[in-house]
């Protein structure tokens, strides 16, 4: 089956996830890491893509972002790979591919699902047992988020605001938020949604999408289509 177009659809967070070929690292020391993000601010705003969470692990990374337009997001991927790469791979003596193929990516049901996957994002430090808590792990927005330590990449969306009428009702809220924990079947549907491509949302949310897009935006039903019965059988 052809691989759908990539669904990015402007002023609407995306999920995205790019992954390291063969799991090998992507960043292996602090200036590594500081320098993708240095990047990545830069980048955001040229590109004009929204970061409202991320968080970068050895072998891959994790993006929350809502983008301008229909090409900020693809461009600015492809900008950070473009400066990126060529980096690592002459600071380690290494040549080729640094990335997993395509990045991969989810539209998300804002009002439903994003503080849900801001959650997700800044917990997946401690699912892969990088860290006990999120606040221990450096190379992610959660500090942010938590009021330990303002973050200049970070635009803070509108759910996020809404938490809370000052900046401590805010953060108190969403570590509330931490605290709670995620259910398994809400991490199985985001990582579903995300690795392959369908938006995460609500049901009506999903169908506006594909009669705003004029395409397939859901996993098709598997079978045969039904046959229609004969006419007064």
């Amino acid at each position: 089956m052809a691989r759908l177009p990539r669904l990015i659809i402007p002023h609407l967070p995306h999920y995205v996830i790019q992954r390291s070929s063969n799991q090998q690292p992507v960043f292996q020391d602090s200036v590594d890491y500081t320098q993708f993000l240095a990047w990545l601010k830069t980048g955001a705003k040229m590109f004009k893509v929204a970061v409202h969470a991320y968080v970068l692990l050895p072998d891959q990374l994790h993006l929350l972002a809502t983008p301008g337009d229909a090409t900020g997001l693809g461009q600015l991927m492809q900008w950070l790979g473009r400066y990126y790469v060529p980096y690592f791979n002459q600071k380690y003596g290494r040549e080729g591919a640094l990335w997993q193929g395509r990045y991969k990516t989810s539209v998300i049901d804002a009002e439903h699902f994003f503080l849900l996957s801001c959650h997700y994002l800044e917990m997946v430090p401690v699912r892969a047992g990088l860290a006990a808590q999120p606040l221990d792990y450096p190379w992610s927005s959660h500090a942010h988020h938590a009021g330990v330590q303002p973050d200049p990449i970070v635009t803070d969306h509108a759910l996020y605001w809404a938490l809370g009428n000052t900046p401590f009702d805010r953060e108190a809220a969403y570590l509330r938020l931490v605290e709670q924990g995620l259910g398994s079947g809400q991490v199985r549907a985001l990582e579903a949604a995300v690795l392959k491509g369908w938006p995460l949302g609500a049901d009506a949310f999903k169908q506006a999408l594909e009669v705003k897009m004029k395409r397939q935006v859901l996993p098709a039903k598997r079978g045969r289509p039904r046959k229609l019965a004969a006419e007064g059988s």
